[in-house]
């Protein structure tokens, strides 16, 4: 984790793992972030929303304090639903390598519209 004062290189940079203890399983996990939020980089103003996890790991499971941290690196930055839901998706294959990965935002209510972006990486798909 960065030091006070210094930049990580990537914000992926901040997510750990561990072995996976049951790596001939093919179990799903599922970690659901219910208070994640951003900034709409239009209006400057924040997005609120849950992040929805889901993965078949491989040999690496996410420690889910660096996750935390991660998905807090998300608090001040300019960024549209679509892209934030791409980003943590594409940091997560490249950290954990899974077998398969599901990532849902779902947004609260703006303008009476609620969305709900759904990324997913298949190994070999």
């Amino acid at each position: 984790m960065a030091k006070s004062g210094k930049r990580q290189a990537s914000p992926s940079a901040l997510l750990e793992w561990f072995a996976n203890p049951h790596p001939a399983s093919d179990y799903e996990v599922e970690h659901i972030a219910g208070e994640f939020t951003s900034v709409c980089p239009k209006t400057g103003q924040p997005d609120f929303g849950t992040i929805r996890l889901i993965y078949v790991p491989d040999e690496r499971c996410v420690e889910l304090k660096s996750y935390k941290f991660y998905l807090q690196g998300y608090r001040e930055r300019g960024i549209f639903y679509e892209d934030v839901t791409n980003v943590i998706a594409g940091d997560l294959v490249a950290v954990l390598e899974p077998r398969r990965l599901t990532l849902i935002s779902e947004w609260t209510p703006r303008g009476g519209i609620r969305s709900v972006i759904r990324c997913e990486y298949k190994r070999g798909g």
